[in-house]
């Protein structure tokens, strides 16, 4: 996280104009790392597929920074892929564990500078499974000032550096987070995002992505939203497509389940009470 936020990432990839003329009900942004080509893959055909749901204005967008070991390498296979599907974002930071706070914010700014007029904006990483048919009734009609996802309620970091989310004490001294919902997946009203965006300028950088958004919403004064029970799934469920259809988001489903399930689950909207 070094030099400090705000710094002036470049963009490497970008698609300022991809926004223009239409204001989406949902932006969909998408965590991979640059060499994740399998899972972007298995994400457009099928809950990324922009026009998976009849009447549902969705703009997909990937979220990558620099591979720390193969950036140069990788460069031309990623503007092949750009070119290909003109969905990827990305910066010029490092692409590693403790940069996901750049990610998301990165896809903030882009919303902020290019799309600010979308209802809603959601963060998904790429190994989760999607129902944006559900999540959109969910969140009809557009309201402000709202983020909603898994809510978590009086945690606070972890101080073992044997742990992975490990954030030491210099870097975030409080000894609990602000209420924020887990990174695998949460949606904020577009007005949201831009001001979450704009809160992040003046607030110290934390590594741990999802409670940094949750310091942002304590700054501004906006509360989380709870989802109806169970809506947001942080464990890994086995599929069934009729309790997938009464769920926003599974986490921990690769890209061949994806590809498996994603059939079967798209059939039959009528068949489940």
């Amino acid at each position: 996280l070094q030099p400090p936020y705000p710094h002036p990432y470049r963009f490497l990839l970008n698609h300022p104009d991809k926004c223009r003329g239409r204001t989406p009900f949902l932006v969909l942004l998408v965590v991979t790392s640059p060499a994740d080509l399998a899972a972007r893959d298995a994400v457009r055909r099928t809950w990324g597929n922009e026009s998976a749901v009849p009447g549902l204005d969705v703009l997909r967008l990937f979220l990558l920074g620099v591979h720390p070991v193969f950036g140069q390498e990788l460069r031309p296979l990623l503007l092949e892929e750009d070119e290909l599907h003109r969905d990827l974002l990305q910066q010029d930071f490092l692409d590693t564990y403790n940069n996901l706070t750049l990610k998301t914010l990165m896809g903030l700014e882009w919303v902020s500078r290019f799309c600010a007029n979308a209802s809603y904006v959601m963060k998904a990483d790429h190994d989760v499974f999607l129902n944006l048919e559900f999540l959109a009734g969910l969140l009809r009609p557009p309201r402000s000032n709202f983020l909603t996802g898994y809510v978590y309620r009086h945690t606070g970091p972890l101080r073992n550096r044997a742990y992975k989310w490990f954030v030491p004490r210099e870097v975030y001294p409080n000894d609990t987070y602000p209420p924020y919902c887990g990174g695998p997946g949460y949606v904020l009203s577009g007005d949201l995002a831009l001001r979450v965006f704009a809160a992040a300028q003046t607030l110290p950088l934390i590594n741990m992505e999802d409670a940094f958004v949750g310091i942002c919403l304590h700054a501004l004064g906006v509360a989380v939203t709870d989802p109806p029970p169970g809506a947001f799934t942080m464990y890994r469920l086995e599929y069934e497509r009729c309790r997938f259809r009464r769920l926003v988001m599974v986490h921990h489903y690769g890209p061949r389940e994806l590809l498996r399930v994603w059939p079967h689950f798209s059939q039959g909207r009528d068949e489940c009470p």
